[in-house]
């Protein structure tokens, strides 16, 4: 059998707090393919956002550790790039050049200048942006501005996309349209990407597989459902498809468990 591209392997993590550790993870395993988009779905508090920047290197885990392409992660790095909900653009910036600070940084010694432009203005078409080069942040719309922080993450050609609920301050118009564009952004790259979400809809469009986490604290693992629908997916034909609600109505299953049991503990 071939080695997961990456491994989460017994990750536990104690925070200190003035009662004492509060342990948010317990014995979290994962293996994750090469191309493979995994989503994590859970309740609030269940250390989804904790497992991703773990994965990313913001976090040490007190237990166990992850391994990328056999290497082991213990910092942050761009070959794991980060997309989070709200988009972290720097607003004294345009669009072009909050991409290619990232080029710069990234690829300063390995691509010549014309070189990097090419890749920047690339990475922006990749998302529909283009046409707004030279706009600032406070120019455009929430979705735009997610779309350049998609651009900026990509544009570090990480091997693996972490994606903290990235479409979750927007409308759902807006959203649908990122859901479809990252669809075909991964079709073409085959990127690697872990996303956490609350929408039992995105999860199930999206992903290969969804990892339903436990309640916290030391949350891990509860179960992982196969995504087993083929590619590409388009939402409105699978609006009317059996297995797609069957699905859907598996997480949705889940999380209403775990819900009813919070609501006893």
């Amino acid at each position: 059998m071939s080695t997961p591209y990456l491994k989460i392997e017994q990750v536990s993590i104690e925070f200190p707090t003035p009662k004492g550790p509060f342990k948010a993870l317990d014995k979290v395993n994962l293996k994750i393919s090469r191309g493979e988009f995994v989503s994590l779905i859970g309740h609030s508090g269940c250390g989804k956002s904790t497992v991703l920047n773990i994965v990313a290197g913001l976090y040490k885990a007190t237990e166990g550790g992850v391994v990328l392409e056999g290497k082991e992660v213990d910092e942050p790095g761009p070959e794991r790039a980060v997309v989070f909900q709200h988009h972290s653009l720097l607003p004294w910036l345009s669009v072009y050049d909050n991409v290619r600070l990232a080029v710069d940084t990234v690829f300063k010694k390995t691509m010549n200048k014309a070189e990097r432009d090419a890749w920047t203005r690339h990475n922006l078409e990749l998302v529909h942006m283009s046409h707004a080069l030279e706009k600032r942040p406070g120019e455009i719309s929430g979705g735009m501005k997610q779309r350049v922080g998609i651009a900026r993450a990509l544009a570090m050609k990480p091997k693996v996309l972490l994606m903290d609920e990235p479409f979750g301050a927007l409308d759902a118009l807006t959203r649908a349209h990122l859901q479809d564009s990252l669809m075909e952004i991964q079709t073409e790259l085959n990127n690697t990407v872990i996303m956490i979400t609350h929408d039992v809809d995105e999860a199930v469009l999206l992903s290969d597989r969804i990892v339903m986490m436990t309640n916290g604290p030391a949350a891990t693992v509860g179960e992982i459902l196969e995504i087993d629908l083929p590619r590409p997916r388009n939402r409105l034909q699978l609006a009317n498809d059996p297995h797609y609600n069957h699905l859907r109505a598996e997480v949705l299953s889940f999380l209403h468990d775990r819900h009813s049991r919070k609501d006893v503990a």
